[in-house]
């Protein structure tokens, strides 16, 4: 493990902002479950101490969908769902990398998951 980076991001508007502290060479996962795949999501994992939200509270509305485990946060003026609490890695955030204002901090390797198989793809994992 190398000297974590300062990585920061948020939404479209700007309404929800944040900055974390992550590896260097993070593994990214490329999720194909019915939500990921259609907001391009890619799960840049952040341990909870290491993120900070900036932006006031009450700017993100919540979803819970399936066995309600992960609560999908999305901006409630654009709609962008920059980071939410994954199922997955309940000790985490998950960001999407596509949401990062400087991703070219991070070297990520990009490791497709196949979320349409949860179950069988989390046991194989060892979620």
């Amino acid at each position: 493990m190398g000297e974590k980076v300062e990585i920061s991001g948020g939404c479209h508007c700007g309404n929800v902002r944040f900055k974390a502290f992550v590896e260097p060479n993070p593994e990214v996962w490329d999720c194909n479950c019915s939500i990921c795949s259609k907001f391009a999501f890619l799960h840049l994992f952040v341990q909870h101490e290491d993120f900070t939200l900036l932006s006031v509270p009450g700017a993100q509305t919540s979803y819970r969908f399936g066995r309600k485990e992960a609560e999908h946060l999305f901006c409630k003026t654009c709609g962008v769902k920059s980071y939410y609490q994954p199922r997955s890695h309940p000790e985490a955030w998950s960001v999407n990398l596509h949401c990062l204002d400087n991703s070219d901090a991070v070297r990520a390797s990009i490791i497709p998951f196949d979320g349409k198989n949860w179950e069988i793809s989390a046991t194989a994992k060892g979620i």
